[in-house]
């Protein structure tokens, strides 16, 4: 799934507050892009100087050759964990661009056709741990982009879940591809 600008070329802007993960899962949809579908990724990343509660964005560029700019000029994704991740970089959105928010806790969106799934919530049902929902979100991502393969972004979560958590990871990414199915 290419932009229309760039055909080879996909931006994605993964936001939240320090703490939930956003950066790590922009790490982990790089490199289910890089190392498990044969793709071209760059990762980039900024947090505000408070870390663990300020914003922070990780930007994936996904491309079938080579990127020449390895920022996100245009999003053509944009998922939102809080309030001021939306506020902040919907704008940066392109005009068919796809945007996904926590719906609980992000309450003004500022289009109609957004995603919105309780992404933190199933988080905690599913796993028991609100920090999976980064996972839960990228699998959502992927479910409805298809911007890389199911198979490339579980090895991808498989290869940075720490030791003992894998079967947790495999249901809060189960949760995110079944959350966009309905």
């Amino acid at each position: 799934m290419a932009s229309k600008t760039h055909p080879d070329r996909y931006e994605i802007r993964l936001a939240g507050e320090g703490g939930q993960g956003m950066i790590l899962a922009g790490i982990i949809l790089a490199e289910a892009a890089a190392m498990y579908d044969d793709k071209y990724a760059v990762q980039t990343q900024s947090y505000g100087p408070e870390a663990r509660g300020g914003a922070s964005k990780a930007e994936v560029v996904i491309a079938d050759g080579e990127i020449d700019h390895p920022e996100v000029l245009l999003a053509d994704v944009l998922v939102a964990l809080s309030q001021e991740a939306c506020d902040k970089y919907a704008n940066n959105l392109k005009k068919d661009g796809l945007l996904i928010v926590d719906e609980e806790k992000v309450k003004r969106v500022p289009t109609t056709d957004a995603i919105r799934i309780p992404i933190t919530r199933l988080a905690s049902e599913i796993t028991g741990r609100a920090i999976t929902a980064n996972v839960v979100a990228l699998g959502a991502l992927v479910g409805l982009t298809g911007v890389v393969s199911k198979d490339a972004i579980q090895k991808a979560v498989d290869a940075r879940a720490p030791k003992g958590t894998e079967e947790m990871n495999h249901k809060a990414l189960e949760a995110g591809f079944e959350a966009v199915k309905r």
